[in-house]
């Protein structure tokens, strides 16, 4: 597009995992409906012949590209699709001023942007697009999956409701009037520190040194983050974090209202060892009582898994690959 902001998009192989020989690589980018240039790798599977399905792939909240939802993509690349994993609105190699900065509506136009370019590719079946969301980027996936018809299949893992977090707390500890009162004055009163500095205050990077009475997620979160396993240096969760203010807009709208109307197929994944799996079990119930569309609906638990194992196997080969091939095979 005319108004596409130019990238400096690095060329050399960066990720946190091995490059594959059964796929071709290269770094596109695509502008988003607020005129944001997103970067993004695409992954196409070598030899491929004719028109092919695609996915496009992003998540956790707050990685990059380069971490866990490049690993999906180029898996899922060896498998037959044609990928792109994708940096949101303000981070990564994408585009978009401030940095670190996010909202619940960009964040679900750039997955439909993502959409949109995949749809006009020349060898990309429009008919068979799907799209994957790890963590926070699984909540945003299921609920761009509330409006974009596009979208045939969606894959959440290890999903987080970044809303319901903002709003409640963890384990819903923070849910009454009181506690989001003082969120909110503490996050106002940071805006006007901010625009007394001229700077965004940054949080929500993973603590680093880790204390030693830490609960098991902060460690599972520093274990993938913080150490060779994981870590990136475009990576807000591996670095300072998201903007303070980013969590106003997840506090002042809920995902998911309209999730019983989606027609489309959705498969959830969770580990039962996850601190988050509460959310996919309770967004997964509430997306088929009562609606007409459930029999295309799953929901599946990991036996053993914790949150990050999700992210990259875990060392066990925790992400079921073989069904999500399975399954977008089934709806694309």
């Amino acid at each position: 597009m005319d108004h596409a902001e130019k990238l400096n998009l690095t060329q050399e192989w960066d990720k946190t995992f091995p490059k594959s020989d059964k796929v071709e690589h290269s770094k596109v980018t695509f502008v988003n409906h607020f005129g944001i240039t997103l970067a993004a790798d695409m992954y196409a599977p070598k030899k491929a012949e004719g028109m092919l399905p695609a996915i496009a792939v992003s998540g956790p909240f707050g990685a990059c590209k380069e971490q866990s939802s490049g690993l999906y993509a180029q898996t899922m690349a060896e498998r037959g699709f044609l990928t792109i994993a994708f940096d949101p609105s303000f981070t990564g190699e994408s585009g978009g001023y401030p940095r670190a900065m996010h909202a619940p509506d960009i964040d679900v136009e750039d997955f439909q942007a993502a959409v949109d370019f995949l749809s006009v590719q020349e060898n990309v079946d429009p008919e068979r697009i799907g799209i994957i969301g790890i963590c926070g980027w699984g909540g945003m996936a299921l609920q761009t999956a509330c409006i974009d018809t596009r979208i045939k299949a969606t894959v959440t893992s290890t999903m987080y409701d970044m809303s319901r977090v903002a709003g409640n707390g963890y384990f819903d500890a923070a849910d009454n009037e009181e506690a989001r009162h003082q969120t909110r004055q503490a996050i106002n009163a940071q805006r006007t520190k901010d625009y007394v500095s001229g700077e965004y205050a940054r949080q929500g990077g993973v603590v680093d040194p880790l204390p030693e009475d830490a609960p098991y997620f902060v460690k599972d979160y520093y274990d993938y983050y913080k150490t060779p396993r994981g870590y990136h240096p475009r990576s807000l969760n591996s670095n300072d974090g998201w903007t303070v203010n980013t969590q106003t807009s997840l506090m002042n709208m809920r995902l998911f209202t309209y999730a019983k109307e989606i027609r489309s197929a959705v498969l959830m994944i969770h580990g039962d060892k996850a601190h988050s799996c509460y959310m996919s079990r309770d967004a997964y119930a509430d997306m088929v009582k009562d609606s007409q569309y459930a029999d295309n609906k799953e929901l599946l638990i990991i036996p053993g898994a914790s949150h990050t194992d999700l992210y990259d196997g875990g060392g066990k080969d925790a992400i079921p690959f073989d069904k999500i091939e399975a399954f977008m095979k089934d709806n694309l």
